[in-house]
């Protein structure tokens, strides 16, 4: 091991000592776990004490201060929803330590590999109420105390994100090189996509509501990585679920899916179908082209290979809603040019 990874480690271990010393809820020098994080400068370690149940570490890179860390914001709403989110157990914010309940290790991804047919579905269904509750209740908790209603998916995030695929996945991993018509083809689809959808009437969103930020602990699910939680399309979490590149779901059961969804909001205002229908391929065709663009980022320029295996998946659900847009035939044309798989 190079000499700073221990020196890092060593570090590590002596805040996290420190902190099970003042906080009662492990006794100091219990087994210490490392696990895999997120894409943050955040290290998360799960503490094992000898007489009593695991406790999760998220140690930031320094010092925090807890009262305006965006996830204990965000968390606060959640539990006001209420979401099934992990409690907060403590805190230090001279160590940079934050203790959360332990969740586990399944993933609802890594759910769906050994459970029955009805028992995905139910966790499914249970997801998907889990979406309608947090916008229903979201607009009734909404308040400047809270991150999310004062960050939306607007016409500049939007198009970010568009750009970002254009940048990361068709240049920098795919070696495209566009013409200059061809620019002004991507240029002018990226408007009308980003302002179409930024028009749309807001509600709280997740913001990446898929298999791998959903847990399954005893049965139960519960929700993590919502700390850039934010306003935006009523469709865009349900997209995030039902077209998640990490996981095949069948027609039948998307299509069963969205009309529990529909069913559950007609039950406090109404929906037209057609329209929520066109309104979700868009958010699909945007949301998936974005995805893309970071796994394109991450093979490229982060070196994390993991994934590429996401990009057929993705690939095939871009194919599928650019071929139910006829307005963005020129769209097409352009991509299916350079992308053999979206012919």
């Amino acid at each position: 091991m190079p000499e700073h990874d221990t020196t890092d480690t060593l570090e590590l271990r002596e805040r996290i000592d420190r902190f099970l010393a003042g906080s009662a809820l492990a006794a100091p020098h219990s087994r210490i776990v490392p696990l895999t994080g997120d894409a943050s400068d955040r290290k998360y370690f799960r503490v094992l004490p000898p007489d009593r149940g695991p406790v999760v570490l998220a140690l930031h890179a320094g010092p925090i201060d807890v009262a305006t860390l965006p996830f204990v914001n965000v968390a606060e709403l959640m539990h006001q929803v209420p979401l099934p989110v992990p409690k907060i157990l403590g805190h230090s914010n001279e160590l940079g330590v934050l203790a959360l309940q332990d969740l586990g290790d399944v993933t609802l991804q890594a759910y769906l590999g050994g459970a029955t047919a009805d028992a995905q579905l139910a966790q499914y269904r249970r997801s998907v109420e889990l979406i309608e509750l947090m916008q229903r209740r979201g607009a009734e908790l909404a308040s400047n105390r809270y991150v999310p209603y004062s960050i939306a998916f607007d016409v500049d995030k939007l198009t970010w994100e568009l750009e970002f695929f254009t940048k990361h996945f068709m240049e920098g991993y795919r070696g495209v090189r566009f013409s200059t018509a061809d620019r002004a083809v991507l240029t002018e689809a990226w408007s009308a996509i980003a302002r179409e959808l930024a028009g749309e009437t807001r509600v709280l969103c997740h913001r990446d509501y898929h298999s791998r930020n959903l847990m399954v602990r005893d049965d139960e699910l519960f929700v993590i990585d919502f700390q850039d939680a934010r306003m935006g399309p009523d469709t865009y979490d349900l997209v995030s679920l039902l077209r998640d590149s990490y996981v095949d779901i069948s027609d039948e059961d998307s299509e069963a899916l969205m009309a529990l969804f529909l069913t559950l909001k007609t039950r406090h205002a109404p929906v037209e179908v057609g329209d929520f229908k066109r309104r979700f391929d868009l958010m699909a065709l945007q949301r998936n082209l974005k995805a893309l663009g970071t796994f394109g980022y991450q093979t490229t320029t982060r070196q994390n290979p993991v994934y590429i295996k996401y990009v057929p998946r993705t690939l095939r659900y871009v194919r599928t809603n650019l071929a139910r847009q006829p307005r963005f035939a020129r769209l097409r044309a352009v991509l299916s040019a350079h992308i053999d798989e979206l012919r």
